[in-house]
């Protein structure tokens, strides 16, 4: 009879928390959302370490404070010594308000009821294929608005990566901006080419808040915009340089091919194409953002996290003929370059 070694005994068997630890997922969420509701890592941040202190600064209970920082701080994102609460390292650089890589409004969007409602039922949206409820959301949606304004923050270092990579291979005159949301990539090239005009496309009420940007930026000279659907609008022409930042996820290969020609139509000869996006492996499990992929079956008709073979192929099938990608470190994004 073969024995077994001590490596083979010593094997942990099977172990229920991992199940227990998704099913509970939520409250880290929630509790996550809420701390930054209650500025809770700010408060930390300017010296408020003990329950009553934080609770005095967010005019919240002693009580609720304490339970909520010990949760926070099982998670990883607090500290705890003799009663007194620091930040993690994380959460001192992405949650204090104070931070210049502040991330702290993106929870208000990621956690917005209207996304969360997306998971309520995920066998029936599975089944189906594609959301349940894609069609609720018009353009006048204030959600698009939550979206430009919350998550400007996130992607815009991610802009600052962009827009020196495309800004050396095409120099740019005229740049169209496809669903600019908070205009950060736009207007990062504009910045870098004062001689730069940048056309943003979006819906009227999101325009608002990319202008209002490109005001701050001090581009406002630079910048006009085209309200509408990026598949309805009419582009004009002569564009050097086309961003396409996070958008052909939301649709299925057929509709962002329609779309990659209609911008083609709209280049000049020799132009570019920048598109960011969540880019898996192809065994579609690595990278972690890999995971994307059930966010965009549970909140549209037909998007998927896509591969650079499927991405590669849809520019192919709309008559571009070279398509290159780098990752945007750091992050999980990636730049394709298309020509």
């Amino acid at each position: 009879m073969a024995t077994q070694g001590p490596a083979a005994q010593s094997a942990p068997g099977p172990n229920p928390m991992g199940i227990f630890d998704a099913l509970n997922a939520y409250q880290q969420t929630m509790a996550l959302k809420g701390a930054v509701e209650l500025d809770i890592f700010t408060h930390i941040a300017d010296g408020a370490m003990t329950a009553a202190e934080i609770a005095k600064r967010c005019q919240a209970t002693e009580r609720g404070v304490r339970i909520l920082c010990d949760f926070l701080t099982i998670h990883g994102l607090l500290t705890k010594s003799d009663f007194k609460y620091g930040l993690s390292q994380d959460a001192a650089a992405f949650l204090n308000r104070h931070s210049p890589a502040y991330l702290g409004r993106a929870a208000k969007f990621l956690a917005h009821p209207h996304h969360l409602a997306h998971f309520q039922d995920v066998a029936a949206t599975v089944r189906k294929g594609g959301s349940l409820d894609s069609g609720n959301m018009g353009p006048d949606d204030p959600v698009w608005v939550e979206f430009a304004e919350s998550m400007g923050e996130m992607v815009g270092g991610i802009s600052k990566l962009v827009a020196p990579v495309v800004t050396k291979l095409v120099h740019p005159k005229k740049v169209l901006d496809i669903a600019a949301g908070h205009g950060f990539f736009g207007i990062e090239v504009a910045l870098l080419n004062p001689d730069a005009e940048v056309v943003a496309t979006d819906w009227t009420n999101v325009l608002q808040v990319a202008s209002a940007n490109a005001q701050k930026a001090g581009v406002a000279s630079q910048y006009r915009t085209i309200p509408g659907s990026a598949f309805d609008v009419d582009f004009g022409s002569g564009y050097d340089l086309v961003l396409l930042p996070n958008f052909l996820h939301h649709f299925d290969p057929p509709t962002n091919v329609k779309l990659i020609k209609k911008i083609r139509a709209a280049m000049m000869p020799g132009g570019l194409v920048a598109t960011v996006e969540e880019v898996p492996n192809e065994d579609r499990v690595s990278p972690p953002i890999a995971v994307f992929s059930m966010m965009m079956l549970c909140s549209t008709p037909g998007g998927d996290a896509y591969t650079f073979r499927e991405l590669e192929a849809m520019f192919r099938g709309a008559g571009f003929s070279e398509t290159t990608m780098q990752h945007l470190e750091p992050g999980m994004q990636t730049l394709l370059l298309t020509k």
